[in-house]
């Protein structure tokens, strides 16, 4: 424990055991979080406390704030700041948590362990002469967008409370200032690996490597070639996760090496964001102007960043530098196959097709063109297939859509499961419900700028339950009309 900060008595069920805090000292920086002036609780995440074992009901909110700020340190804690290092937009860059800080490792009582990391924490000596602060709006977008990911059932960091500073931060102007508590199953990146690797230190890739099987993937440490095994599950995972993504238009924004878990979750949601109309060269985030990481781009994204984390574990794979590289490539080759098997049958269930035929991927690249030549909303789309009968809506009267209903509802037909097993499906994994960018807007301009919450905690309700079709989130399928329309996001750093 640090003397110069004071603990809190547990009165919540933490129970610390910070494994990442006992590796070797390059891998991190021991620091404690800067205090801000004035913390207030925005958000606390009453359901995800309950599953992780914890409950906040005996503190007040003042004290809620203050332990959420890092003014107030959780008893068995042990403050960190993580040292890696990420390929930018294709360009090596060493990096390190320069606005958060690892507070540490909670088990649950089912003995599941989780990373409790604060994001906005302030200065850290990896700040890179950033303020390492955090504005209000995007703490509460990553809150609100990491629980409906939760929600879809798509791996994802979680989000437990954010709380406001009673501080400005500066960016084009001033804003307020806020931290967000972060739970995730490790903070562990691709750009961790790239930063062991680029200190030269064999050694200490092994340790990291080794560290990484025991917490993530025990089943592999006795395979024949355990770190190949590795490279093997994280491509196995990724692919899973990049497919997820597409299903649900899901546009990361920033693919960064760093922004890559070695775990297979989601993480970082920056200038994030969700289609409306398909397009495949969607792109929102403003700092992507050549649309590295457009919608389409992303599982190429996901396999460069993958080579990346190969070339570091090259020492590991074999003695043989040559067969090293040749067991690496062999094994990123296989991303492609096991994207494609993932989003296919993504693809199948989301149609209502329990068989697999091969006629299967024209049906739908067939409907996916359909959208983009008709700016079709693609959530609505889809989820209007679900319905028990053609939907009647203008967009689909026409001759080129009826030509596919119809080759579709013969695939349909030609299942031994009747046709409500297939709608049943259908709406089981065709989203009614999801953070539609200009009501997302909305709402943090009204937490932000008249302190109003009522729209945020509206819209979490919604996109947290997203599969369902209440009829009093009805508004929330609703696309932004053209003066509504978001087309540019910011990674607010």
């Amino acid at each position: 424990m640090n003397p110069d900060r004071k603990y809190a008595k547990d009165s919540v069920g933490w129970q610390f055991d910070n494994s990442y805090a006992r590796l070797p000292e390059f891998f991190y920086a021991r620091l404690n979080p800067v205090p801000v002036r004035a913390p207030q609780l925005a958000m606390l995440n009453h359901t995800l406390a309950a599953s992780l074992g914890l409950d906040f009901h005996m503190l007040s909110e003042k004290e809620a704030a203050l332990l959420f700020a890092g003014n107030v340190l959780p008893e068995g804690s042990e403050p960190i700041a993580q040292a890696y290092a990420g390929h930018q937009y294709g360009h090596f860059t060493m990096l390190g948590d320069g606005r958060a800080i690892l507070l540490g490792e909670h088990l649950t009582p089912t003995g599941d362990r989780f990373d409790i990391q604060l994001k906005g924490s302030g200065q850290t000596r990896f700040s890179r002469r950033g303020d390492g602060r955090a504005a209000l709006a995007p703490m509460l977008r990553e809150y609100l967008v990491s629980e409906a990911m939760h929600a879809l059932n798509i791996p994802t960091t979680r989000s437990l409370a954010v709380v406001t500073t009673g501080e400005s931060v500066i960016r084009e102007t001033l804003l307020p200032g806020a931290i967000l508590t972060r739970v995730a199953a490790s903070h562990i990146r691709v750009g961790t690996f790239e930063y062991v690797a680029r200190l030269g230190n064999s050694e200490a890739i092994k340790i990291l490597a080794d560290y990484t099987i025991d917490r993530h993937y025990p089943d592999v440490a006795t395979a024949e070639n355990a770190y190949l095994a590795l490279l093997h599950n994280v491509i196995q995972r990724q692919a899973s996760l990049v497919a997820q993504w597409m299903l649900v238009g899901f546009i990361h924004g920033v693919m960064n090496t760093d922004n890559m878990t070695i775990s297979g979750e989601t993480i970082d949601y920056g200038p994030c964001a969700f289609m409306d109309a398909y397009d495949p060269d969607t792109v929102f985030s403003s700092i992507d102007q050549h649309g590295r990481y457009r919608y389409s781009n992303q599982p190429l994204i996901a396999q460069w960043n993958l080579a990346r984390f190969a070339e570091t574990l090259l020492p590991l794979l074999h003695p043989d530098q040559e067969k090293a590289v040749a067991l690496a490539e062999e094994a990123i080759h296989t991303f492609s196959a096991i994207f494609q098997h993932h989003w296919l049958t993504g693809m199948r269930k989301k149609l209502g097709l329990f068989t697999e035929e091969a006629e299967d991927i024209e049906l739908i690249k067939t409907v996916l063109a359909w959208m983009q030549q008709h700016q079709a909303d693609y959530t609505n789309t889809l989820r209007a297939l679900a319905a028990d009968t053609m939907p009647q809506d203008a967009l689909f009267q026409n001759a080129e859509f009826m030509e596919w209903h119809g080759r579709w509802q013969a695939r349909l037909l030609s299942q031994a499961e009747p046709k409500q097993a297939s709608l049943s499906l259908m709406r089981a994994h065709n989203p009614a419900i999801h953070p539609r960018n200009h009501q997302v807007e909305a709402a943090l301009a009204a937490a932000t700028e008249r302190g109003d919450y009522s729209l945020l905690q509206r819209l979490l309700a919604a996109v947290t339950a997203p599969y369902t079709d209440a009829p009093e989130y009805q508004d929330y399928r609703t696309p932004p009309l053209p003066s509504e329309r978001v087309c540019q996001t910011f990674c607010g750093t």
